[in-house]
């Protein structure tokens, strides 16, 4: 018996669990003009954002490969999970149910749960945890599955970003009607339904914007006491450290977890964004 929680690079692990033989990040690859790198233990937050501000081409990520997926499948553990990115922002998703199935047909049956977190970074995040926590409470592998895809859809994602070009520039912001100009200061306050980016509203500099997120947790996340959130920040440390000290002064919640973005989400946060799940 056993089990094993697979999330796309895109979502980060906490310190404590970053060795931990329970967990695997399966690397997209990123792209820089002709810097070329695997979004794995190796990632340069620094150097990466640095190439990025250099270069006229936008950056661009590829995902695994299903046979990649298959091999991360390939494990002594009889219960697998796989969270990944949106659907509506990587392949990834794709093909991680492509490596399920190839997976299945090469070696028999397995239970294999693959989840479109219908978020990134620490909605990746959120996910694989709540596997681990309720595999670890000795739940059933049917009921863990159905537990996970409510959790997911009833899960709120939102970010605000200094430069929104990366997500423009690779076609990510079709729902969004009109963005503001960043010239102007006005950072645009985005969530996400059903994995689709939405602008909710706007705020003149970042620290209203950030507040306006704040603002809308306590009225949106229902249950705060018992929820965990999850701040995930692009080289801005003090930031997502704003965001926790408002939203403990504001609110009564579980726990709140920072993390650092890891190179998908660096790539399509940039310089400064901050993302929260809840």
């Amino acid at each position: 018996m056993g089990y094993k929680i697979i999330l796309d690079s895109c979502g980060e692990l906490p310190e404590g669990l970053q060795n931990d033989q329970r967990f695997e990040r399966v690397p997209l690859s990123l792209e820089v003009g002709s810097y070329h790198i695997l979004d794995d233990e190796t990632f340069d937050q620094k150097e990466f954002l640095q190439k990025v501000a250099q270069c006229p081409e936008c950056p661009k990520s590829s995902c695994p490969s299903p046979e990649r997926y298959m091999e991360a499948c390939h494990t002594e553990a009889d219960h697998v999970y796989i969270v990944t990115l949106s659907s509506h922002l990587s392949g990834s998703y794709n093909s991680a149910q492509l490596g399920r199935q190839l997976y299945l047909e090469q070696y028999g049956q397995k239970d294999i749960c693959v989840v479109d977190s219908h978020s990134a970074s620490c909605g990746q995040t959120q996910i694989g945890l709540l596997a681990m926590e309720l595999e670890e409470a000795g739940l059933e592998f049917a009921e863990i599955e159905k537990r996970l895809h409510a959790y997911r859809d009833e899960m709120m994602t939102y970010f605000v970003l200094d430069n929104l070009e990366t997500l423009r520039k690779n076609g990510r912001l079709s729902a969004v009607k009109s963005v503001v100009a960043q010239t102007l200061n006005i950072k645009p306050v985005m969530s996400a339904i059903e994995g689709v980016i939405i602008q909710k509203s706007q705020a003149i500099g970042i620290r209203k914007a950030l507040n306006k997120i704040v603002e809308y947790v306590q009225k949106e996340v229902a249950g705060l006491e018992h929820k965990r959130i999850m701040i995930t920040h692009c080289n801005c440390r003090e930031r997502a450290e704003y965001v926790k000290e408002l939203l403990q002064s504001r609110t009564r919640v579980k726990e709140i977890v920072i993390l650092d973005t890891a190179g998908v989400s660096s790539m399509y946060a940039n310089d400064g964004g901050v993302i929260i799940t809840a």
